[in-house]
């Protein structure tokens, strides 16, 4: 399993965000460096979105859920284009990032 995972769940529905582009980036000095890519699987999950073994140093970073498209899919309007949560790595342990998601608000807490 990857140092950082993360999970979607649609709150609408109360089911798992299939399809959602996710874009894992690192804080430097005035910008964002992307890091990582992936889509989130049936299960809303993406497991392994650093390759195996690789841990990320302490420092901010950044999720980025690219949600307008899921969205679209569905044929739901919705408020926000994507969602960013940014958040400290402070050690080379685990770190889920769920987001609780609908279309005019979400919510996010870090997980086991």
């Amino acid at each position: 399993m990857s140092q950082i995972t993360t999970h979607i769940l649609d709150t609408t529905r109360g089911r798992p965000a299939a399809g959602v582009s996710i874009i894992l980036s690192g804080q430097h000095p005035g910008n964002w460096q992307e890091l990582a890519r992936g889509t989130t699987n049936a299960d809303g999950r993406i497991p392994d979105l650093l390759p195996q073994g690789q841990t990320l140093p302490a420092g901010v970073y950044q999720l980025r859920f690219l949600v307008q498209e899921y969205f679209d899919a569905l044929g739901t309007a919705s408020f926000y284009p994507f969602v960013e949560i940014v958040f400290s790595v402070t050690s080379a342990e685990h770190y889920h990032v769920p987001l609780l998601l609908n279309p005019f608000g979400y919510s996010t807490y870090r997980g086991s």
